[in-house]
């Protein structure tokens, strides 16, 4: 859901850094927040943040999960680069951000918004953070 792309490695000073490991739940893999770190992020909702993932570092959201805590999606071509099966594991640093990253529009929303320019138009206008609740109540219906 979300493009990589380079960042600047997060300070330590405001740095939230732990260990985990890779889950998967469904298709996709996942890393599970302790509680205890999730807890240090400024909102129980999704949060922008900068990620450094076993020295990978990229811009992405981290999701609620619906019980306080929050969880980190890893996609198939972070897997891919740093070669992660399930259940290896690794070392997350985020760094909450007010910067959000674009989120990955689904195939069928980036073709209507083609086919829509009014529309598309209107999408450009709001915020990331907006963009990024719209995709994932996209996901989920």
């Amino acid at each position: 859901m979300t493009k990589e792309r380079p960042v600047e490695n997060t300070s330590a000073s405001s740095a939230i850094v732990f260990n985990g490991r890779v889950q998967k739940v469904g298709d996709r893999a996942i890393l599970r927040f302790p509680d205890k770190t999730s807890a240090q992020l400024p909102s129980r909702g999704q949060v922008a943040v900068k990620a450094v993932l076993n020295g990978h570092a990229f811009a992405t959201v981290v999701e609620p999960d619906g019980m306080r805590g929050h969880w980190l999606p890893v996609e198939n071509s972070l897997i891919d680069l740093l070669a992660l099966d399930a259940n290896d594991p690794v070392t997350l640093e985020v760094e909450p951000t007010k910067d959000w990253p674009e989120p990955e529009l689904p195939d069928d929303f980036r073709a209507a918004l083609l086919e829509a320019p009014d529309i598309a138009e209107e999408w450009r206008t709001i915020t990331s953070m907006a963009r990024w609740e719209w995709v994932r109540w996209i996901n989920a219906t």
